[in-house]
């Protein structure tokens, strides 16, 4: 058999939220590369499939790192694809795996920039955090004729105040450590009670909050913290 490699979006948390064929693939993977938040540390990511591995599966966790230190992130990113075509062009099945759908804000757009387009790569795309938000809290992503913004909140404010004016429907992401911030444009674009927030949605933690005007600005958020926002839907 050829090598193959394999980029595997599993989801925002549950596994069972992962598509059959993410987890036929992943029962016949010789190899599969995993991020880690820190050396050493656990995969997320890895905890959410394991289930699905066959016995023949090598596991190699990878630490990813998230300093403002370019280079630093550079490097591993040129490590890791270059083990990832080394290994699938020795035959192998490989896969990399990543939180989400792969293509979304993901660690593995690095890679493939890096990769190219080899005929021996596949990419299966999941669910995203933010739909799974959605449907836990029965809020429409948009309707008919809205529009539907996905922002970082690691944008400029004036970005994200344009976005805020200017979409019906918006989905604010990577809010830990801004949430003060963002609360505040909501606030100033009058859409606080237009918008809800979800953290470590699907996953044993996940938490809702609906009313953010009576979230402290000092709140203590998970990492996984996303505000979904819709100017047309009556909540209740």
């Amino acid at each position: 058999m050829s090598g193959r490699l394999y980029a595997l979006g599993i989801g925002p948390g549950a596994s069972d939220l992962l598509t059959v064929r993410a987890a036929r693939i992943l029962g016949k993977l010789d190899v599969l590369y995993a991020p880690a938040g820190r050396k050493g540390g656990d995969s997320l990511a890895l905890s959410i499939v394991r289930e699905y591995l066959g016995e023949q599966t090598e596991i190699r966790c990878t630490h990813f790192p998230m300093s403002a230190d370019s280079a630093e992130k550079e490097a591993v990113w040129d490590e890791v694809a270059a083990a990832l075509s080394a290994e699938t062009e020795a035959g192998k099945q490989v896969g990399f795996i990543t939180l989400g759908d792969a293509m979304l804000f993901s660690t593995w757009v690095f890679l493939l920039q890096r990769l190219g387009r080899p005929d021996w790569l596949e990419i299966v795309p999941g669910v995203t955090s933010f739909a799974a938000i959605a449907a836990r809290t029965q809020t429409p992503l948009a309707m008919e004729q809205q529009s539907l913004a996905v922002v970082s909140c690691t944008a400029p404010e004036e970005e994200i105040t344009q976005a805020l004016a200017n979409h019906d429907s918006l989905v604010l992401m990577k809010v830990y450590g801004r949430f003060a911030r963002i609360k505040a444009l909501l606030a100033d674009a009058g859409l606080l009670d237009r918008a809800l927030m979800m953290a470590e949605a699907t996953l044993p933690g996940e938490q809702c909050w609906r009313r953010l005007a009576e979230v402290s600005d000092e709140q203590a958020l998970p990492y996984f913290s996303t505000i979904l926002v819709n100017k047309q839907w009556e909540r209740l």
